[in-house]
């Protein structure tokens, strides 16, 4: 099963700190020359832990930036540091939870995502990663429960999104039943939600539900901006009803609204070589 929406939802950290940050001189005077952040005097503005926590914060920063551009070694360096100087702070245990798992150390990785709804037990966003993490790792019931406790979570803005991921899982393990009801919630609390009426419409079609699968593409595609996933599975769709104006209407969407996007490719591709 695809686990592209559990990437993106682990890489929610990532993503916010794909740049190496720019750091506060107020808080940056105690740089010891080495590229770390560590507590030295910055002020009398403020307390000695608060420019800890604050050092902590910005070592975090940076080892998620290195963590994202794939260099390990100083983002492990990084964290570390953090987590020496804040050991208290949920969102660093979860930043050392994804170096582990890009380390694949993965005993290591339930440890940090424990730590940190230790801290936190309701923290939406962390619920939502370590969900991704068991479903990945074939926990399936334990993370669907936790997928379901962020979705629940009023502090979550995009339950919808939390609620598409508990599908996906149970898909992946062939609980359809319960991945169709899984995406029929994520629908009702967003029916623009893209994703959702993917998944929705992939496994209807997998199922041989061509009509239903098409309909809701349809009728998504009237009022909202398409996606390249969702051309490819229309034409596909179209393709098994022997629709041919359908899959040519499909296909030269995809072409013009997403000419270098893998789908118009693989598009492309299976028209050279049909077989």
């Amino acid at each position: 099963m695809n686990w592209r929406l559990g990437c993106l939802c682990l890489s929610l950290m990532l993503s916010a700190c794909s740049h190496t940050p720019t750091v506060n001189p107020a808080v940056s005077n105690g740089n010891n020359g080495s590229g770390n952040i560590n507590s030295g005097s910055s002020g009398n503005y403020a307390s000695n832990e608060s420019r800890v926590q604050a050092a902590a914060k910005i070592n975090m920063q940076l080892g998620l930036g290195y963590l994202r551009e794939g260099n390990l070694p100083i983002a492990k360096e990084k964290l570390e540091r953090a987590r020496s100087e804040d050991p208290h702070n949920p969102e660093i245990h979860g930043a050392m939870a994804l170096l582990d798992e890009r380390l694949g150390k993965d005993k290591d990785a339930d440890k940090e995502y424990r730590t940190a709804l230790d801290l936190d037990s309701h923290d939406p966003a962390m619920l939502n990663n370590y969900a991704v993490f068991l479903c990945s790792h074939g926990r399936t019931d334990e993370g669907v429960r936790y997928f379901e406790e962020a979705a629940t979570n009023p502090l979550y803005p995009t339950p919808w999104a939390a609620y598409t991921n508990a599908g996906v899982c149970m898909r992946a393990v062939h609980r359809d039943a319960d991945a169709a009801q899984r995406f029929a919630r994520a629908l009702r609390a967003n029916p623009a939600y893209s994703e959702a009426v993917y998944q929705a419409s992939d496994l209807d079609f997998q199922q041989q539900k061509l009509a239903d699968a098409r309909f809701r593409i349809d009728v998504f595609l009237l009022t909202n901006p398409s996606t390249p996933d969702l051309l490819l599975l229309a034409y596909r769709i179209a393709q098994a009803q022997n629709d041919a104006g359908a899959q040519q209407r499909y296909g030269a969407r995809l072409g013009q609204e997403f000419p270098n996007s893998d789908q118009a490719h693989a598009l492309a591709a299976s028209k050279l070589n049909p077989g």
